[in-house]
């Protein structure tokens, strides 16, 4: 599970149906609704805040409507309830770190989409994140990024 910080227009075709899919499923987990993932370190900024679902829902709604720029029928209904003044931290060391590991998929998933995003300079996030200064965060568990703090 992938819950990208990273605006959703950066995401190729299959990035974006699975991102709809696992903040689909995360919800789902957040809801109590699910045996799998409860702990799935993806999940911890959200079971952070005040109100979970209502915070993935809000991440959800953003998702949903680059689904909706692009042509995609994601079906809105299947957000709990979202609030679109809500915002929440993310680190400028986390959008780096996901930018990279998303060009890096892309270098070989999705040639188009690499060439047409590899040289962005300013790299906006989800639009229920605001960007703080910081490294990659805590939660974050893939290996590579393991190997980057030892370094």
């Amino acid at each position: 599970m992938r819950l990208w910080s990273l605006h959703p227009k950066y995401l190729d075709k299959l990035g974006l149906l699975g991102l709809w899919r696992e903040a689909l499923l995360a919800q789902k987990v957040l809801l109590g609704k699910t045996k799998g993932y409860r702990n799935h370190p993806q999940l911890i900024r959200f079971k952070k805040t005040e109100d979970p679902i209502l915070y993935i829902g809000t991440y959800l709604y953003y998702v949903y409507l680059e689904g909706k720029r692009r042509g995609y029928n994601f079906n809105k209904d299947k957000i709990i309830k979202y609030d679109l003044n809500l915002k929440m931290p993310v680190t400028i060391g986390q959008i780096n770190f996901e930018f990279q590991h998303l060009l890096e998929k892309l270098k070989v998933r999705d040639k188009e989409k690499y060439e047409e995003i590899k040289d962005e300079k300013t790299i906006e996030p989800n639009p229920i994140f605001y960007i703080i200064d910081g490294d990659i965060e805590e939660w974050e568990k893939d290996k590579k990024v393991l190997n980057k703090k030892k370094k």
